[in-house]
């Protein structure tokens, strides 16, 4: 069975690579896959999709998200100085 795939070669400036092939381990994909996967999100708006979606989440809603969150630290906040730990 042959493959539809073609290889090609890319010359990555080590930093960039170690980073790539972080990200791609962090998100449980080969680095070839992690490429195919950000050049296909790339070139089909995908990722410019996702992320005017995750603009529009944080204009509507920012304000309650960051109350929200202020609401959850509370409990772990410094305590007050002179206060027993």
């Amino acid at each position: 069975m042959t493959s539809t795939k073609k290889q090609t070669q890319v010359r990555l400036e080590e930093d960039v690579l170690a980073a790539g092939k972080a990200a791609a381990a962090a998100r449980r994909l080969d680095f070839n896959r992690y490429v195919e996967r950000l050049i296909v999100e790339d070139t089909t708006g995908a990722r410019a999709a996702g992320m005017a979606a995750a603009q529009r989440l944080i204009d509507e809603h920012g304000t309650f998200l960051d109350d929200l969150e202020q609401q959850l630290d509370a409990p772990y906040a410094d305590p007050r100085p002179g206060a027993a730990a």
